[in-house]
C-alpha cells in the first residue's frame, strides 16, 4: 500500500484492518506500506504482493510488464482524482482568475513528481499552456502554507485537509477542485479514477476473496462516513492518526472522497489514461491493456 500511513486516499484499508472487517470476511490480510505510489506498483509487478493499493499513474509507469499474462487488473476504485485543490494565494486573488492567467507565474507543490502533477498538466494543456510555461516550486506542506500566506507563490496544489482549512479561513481562493468525485467530474467534464486496488492477471485471487475484500472496504467507507473521530482514532494505529486535530480534519475531508461502491468503468479508465498521458511519459516497451481488459468489477453483494 502506498504511503504515507496518514494518506486519506487509503484510509478505508486502514479502517477495514483496524475494525476487523477483513478478518470477519475470513481474510488474512497483511499490509506493507511503501514510501510512495511507485513502490506499491513495483511490488505488484515483481510478484512481491498479491494486491497493490496505489494510483493508476503509478501502475502505468511502474507496474506494467511485457508479458500480457502479468498485466494489472483494477478490482476496487478508491478516489476519482488526487484529493487536492488548486488555490490562489490571498495576495494574488485579483490577478489570477483562471487557468489561462498562470503563464510565467509561480506554482507551489508539496513534492516533485506527486500524482497531482499529471492532472495539473492536463488542466494547463486544456487552457493552451504547458508545464514549461509555469514556474513550479516544491516546498513541502509547511512551506506551501507559508508561501501562500506570503504570496511567494501565485497558486498552489494543496492537499486535503489543508485546502479546506485555507479556504474556510479566507486565506486563499479556489481555482480548480479535484477533492471529491463530484468536484473532479465537474472540473474535468468526465468521471475518472486515481487511487485504486490492483492485482495481476496471473496472480488474481479467487472471486470469493475479491468479493470479501470489496465488502470489507465498503463497510470501512461507510464507517468513515459516519464515525465519530475520537472513536475511530482510538482504534487506528498511532502512525495513521498522528495528531488528533489533524486526523479529525482529515476524516471530515474524507467523508465525500471515495467512489461509490468502489466501482470503476472502462470509460473512467480511458479518460484517466488520457489525462496521465498529457503530462507523464509512459513506458514504450510495454503495451497498455485496453481499459475494458483492466477491470475486474466486484459488484455489491451480500455475503
Amino acid at each position: 500500500m502506498s504511503g504515507p500511513p496518514s494518506s486519506p486516499e487509503y484510509l478505508p484499508i486502514r479502517v477495514a484492518e483496524a475494525e476487523g472487517y477483513f478478518s470477519a470476511e475470513g481474510l488474512a490480510v497483511t499490509i506493507r506500506t511503501t514510501r510512495a505510489e511507485s513502490g506499491a506498483a513495483e511490488a505488484l509487478a515483481q510478484g512481491q504482493a498479491d494486491l497493490a493499493a496505489t494510483t493508476l499513474e503509478a501502475i502505468l509507469r511502474f507496474g506494467l510488464r511485457a508479458a500480457t499474462n502479468q498485466a494489472p487488473r483494477l478490482i476496487f476504485g478508491l478516489t476519482a482524482a488526487p484529493p487536492v485543490a488548486l488555490l490562489v494565494a490571498g495576495p494574488h486573488t485579483s490577478a489570477v482568475r483562471s487557468i489561462e492567467d498562470l503563464s510565467a507565474l509561480r506554482v507551489g507543490v508539496t513534492t516533485p513528481g506527486a500524482p497531482e502533477h499529471a492532472w495539473f498538466g492536463w488542466l494547463l494543456a486544456r487552457a493552451g499552456l504547458s508545464i514549461a510555461q509555469v514556474r513550479v516550486t516544491s516546498l513541502g506542506e509547511r512551506g506551501l502554507v507559508t508561501a501562500i500566506d506570503s504570496g511567494d507563490v501565485h497558486v498552489a496544489l494543496v492537499p486535503e485537509p489543508m485546502a479546506s482549512q485555507l479556504l474556510s479561513q479566507g486565506r486563499a481562493k479556489l481555482l480548480a477542485d479535484f477533492r471529491t468525485p463530484r468536484a473532479a467530474a465537474t472540473l474535468l467534464g468526465s468521471t475518472t479514477v486515481n487511487a485504486a486496488i490492483f492485482t495481476r492477471a496471473d496472480r488474481r485471487p479467487p472471486e470469493r476473496e475479491l468479493s470479501a475484500i470489496a465488502r470489507a472496504l465498503r463497510k470501512a467507507e461507510q464507517r468513515i462516513h459516519t464515525a465519530d473521530a475520537r472513536d475511530l482514532a482510538d482504534r487506528l494505529p498511532t502512525r495513521v492518526v498522528g495528531e488528533f486535530a489533524d486526523f479529525e480534519a482529515r476524516l471530515a475531508a474524507s467523508r465525500a472522497l471515495y467512489l461509490t461502491d468502489g466501482l470503476v468503468s472502462a470509460d473512467q479508465l480511458q479518460q484517466t489514461i488520457s489525462i496521465i498521458r498529457t503530462h507523464t511519459p509512459l513506458p514504450q516497451s510495454v503495451k497498455i491493456p485496453r481499459p475494458e481488459d483492466m477491470l475486474i468489477q466486484i459488484k455489491p453483494s451480500a455475503r
